[in-house]
């Protein structure tokens, strides 16, 4: 991977499992400050994950922060898991269970049915426990503190939805869509639609545009591409 400071780039980053973006963001920051000996280095991400999804993650350096939003343009695509059953106030596991629910009406037929019937442009509300910014502050800031969030329906489109095993009462499934589509709410919308309820168990993103997540490298392949200077490893807590 090749990296000008002067012209700027991107690093395609896996992001592992409980990171936020931003302490992803931070420590391929300081992998690269050390690396090229500099006390700044302007870096910036196209596209937030969740703490608890993995996968792609597009890191914009330099001049190339300015491309960020059209990196975020890009159309998205996930593989996961939904679990039925049962819901939870953050759409996944981030929060333990609060309501459950019966399944036994369900079949696999009605599963992929209703997969196919989130075909399509139409509008989605997002989970409270979100990035979505309301008057300049993050609603899951708001949910955290146990305030009431009142979120407000976005338009999206779900290109394809394919269901790839279920395993009842899990569904892995894949998914192509828009920008700004919530994959949390995709599951949650899921259950409603079974006369059911159901979160999602695991998310990964595998493609931003024309970005692959079979292109992108680990933390610890970056740190290796772009070795430190002092021995000072790369660590979550920095």
């Amino acid at each position: 991977m090749e990296l000008n400071l002067e012209q700027g780039g991107y690093i395609l980053l896996n992001k592992p499992y409980t990171w936020t973006s931003f302490q992803a963001t931070k420590k391929v920051q300081y992998v690269l400050k050390r690396h090229f000996g500099v006390k700044k280095i302007k870096i910036g991400h196209a596209g937030t994950l969740d703490p608890l999804a993995t996968g792609l993650l597009i890191l914009c350096v330099g001049k190339y922060t300015k491309r960020i939003e059209e990196y975020q343009a890009g159309e998205k695509e996930y593989t996961g898991t939904i679990f039925l059953g049962a819901t939870t106030p953050s759409f996944d596991k981030e929060k333990p269970v609060d309501f459950t629910f019966p399944i036994e009406h369900i079949s696999k037929e009605s599963i992929r049915q209703t997969a196919s019937s989130f075909l399509g442009e139409q509008s989605q509300l997002p989970p409270v426990f979100s990035a979505v910014k309301i008057n300049g502050v993050r609603a899951y800031t708001k949910a955290r503190e146990g305030k009431e969030v009142e979120m407000r329906e976005r338009r999206i489109t779900i290109h394809e939805f394919e269901i790839t095993d279920i395993r009842m009462p899990e569904v892995d499934f894949r998914i192509r869509c828009s920008k700004g589509t919530y994959i949390r709410s995709i599951a949650r919308d899921f259950g409603k639609r079974l006369q059911s309820g159901a979160y999602l168990t695991a998310l990964c993103r595998t493609r931003i545009g024309d970005m692959k997540l079979e292109d992108a490298q680990t933390p610890e392949q970056i740190q290796l591409q772009f070795p430190i200077k002092s021995d000072i490893p790369l660590s979550i807590d920095e």
